[in-house]
């Protein structure tokens, strides 16, 4: 198993949402790694929660990465935030990632969940994709 990949991964995964014209027309390039404090844009995507599994085969250290992409807003209903989560899982699913260490050999989204959180009743989508990637070094 390698974990050595994950940064190359976190970092395409977060080019790919962020140069994605249909979902910065959305989120206006609300897109984060993390969070920042303070006062948040009404509509935003963020990188989330990442497991890592051993994906090794013959002699190549690889791994699954089954990570989060959460799209989070505080507008009334869960038609703007839909849209949003439809956007980043076009733009992730539309071609191959590019690492920049290492390799990506498929990308699939696994599952999402619609919910409210928090006493504002702030809507969150929360959509989670596998990875598998080798590292080539």
């Amino acid at each position: 198993m390698t974990y050595s990949v994950s940064a190359a991964l976190q970092q395409a995964v977060y080019e790919r949402l962020s140069d994605d014209a249909a979902l910065s027309g959305i989120v206006g390039g609300a897109v984060f790694d993390g969070v920042p404090p303070g006062i948040v844009p009404p509509i935003y995507v963020a990188i989330g929660e990442e497991r890592a599994t051993d994906r090794s085969d013959y002699g190549e250290r690889g791994a699954l990465h089954d990570f989060e992409v959460a799209v989070i807003t505080d507008e009334a209903g869960f038609a703007d935030a839909k849209v949003a989560a439809g956007a980043a899982s076009d733009a992730l699913l539309s071609a191959p990632l590019i690492l920049v260490r290492g390799r990506c050999d498929g990308l699939w989204f696994r599952q999402a969940r619609a919910r409210r959180t928090g006493r504002n009743n702030t809507r969150r989508i929360d959509l989670r994709f596998r990875a598998r990637v080798f590292d080539d070094n």
